[in-house]
Order: C-alpha cells, then sequence, then structure tokens
C-alpha cells in the first residue's frame, strides 16, 4: 500500500501532458491535461488496454477513426490494438484520469499518418 499526491508529480510537458502517479508494476495511472489546441500522437498498444475519465471539459478521441467526444464524467475503454487519438478543440483545458493495463514498459506503437 502506498499514498501519493499529485503535487509532488510533474506534467510533462511543463503544463500539459500526462502526470504520472504511478508506473507499475501492474498498471500505470496517470492525470492528463491539455490546453487548448493540444494532442498527442496517434498510437496503440499491443498488450495494455487503455482508459479516460473525463474530469474537466471536453475532448475529441478518436479510436479506429471514429470520433468520440467525451465531456466531464464519461470513461472511454479503448482495447489494445485500437489507433487512438486525442485532442482538445475546445477553448477550455482538459483533466482526465488514464489508466493502462496490464503494466508493460514498452507497448506505444506511433502510427504514422493515421486516418484521424
Amino acid at each position: 500500500m502506498f499514498i501519493v499526491h499529485e503535487d509532488n508529480f510533474e506534467y510533462r510537458f511543463g503544463d500539459s501532458g500526462p502526470k504520472y502517479l504511478m508506473k507499475g508494476p501492474r498498471m500505470n495511472f496517470a492525470l492528463v491535461r491539455f490546453k487548448p489546441g493540444e494532442d498527442f500522437d496517434a498510437h496503440y498498444h499491443n498488450i495494455m488496454e487503455e482508459n479516460f475519465y473525463i474530469l474537466e471539459g471536453e475532448i475529441d478521441i478518436v479510436v479506429d477513426g471514429v470520433v468520440n467526444h467525451l465531456t466531464k464524467g464519461q470513461m472511454i475503454h479503448i482495447e489494445p490494438g485500437e489507433v487512438h487519438y486525442c485532442i482538445n478543440r475546445s477553448d477550455a483545458p482538459i483533466k482526465m484520469v488514464s489508466t493502462l493495463a496490464p503494466y508493460q514498459e514498452k507497448d506505444k506503437v506511433v502510427v504514422e499518418n493515421p486516418k484521424l
């Protein structure tokens, strides 16, 4: 058992991107923040499944070419092999929880020129 506080961790890009509160040994748990217009590379995972739960704001999460517009209180589950891409097209920041399991140190495959 352990307890952490998000203030003790940093977002990957200063004030945005993922902030991992836990990486392994069985899953990853992160807070993700995107400013308006921000996104990340389309990718998929071979083994890990990923969940996003929206805490604040709204975001488009494209899965295998289908745009899913999510708002506060919604969750999306993404299976291994499903190409996904997130973009904040709103004029306000988005904050969401991301979980990935089962933990793999390297399981992200970036997709060049995906159908978005």
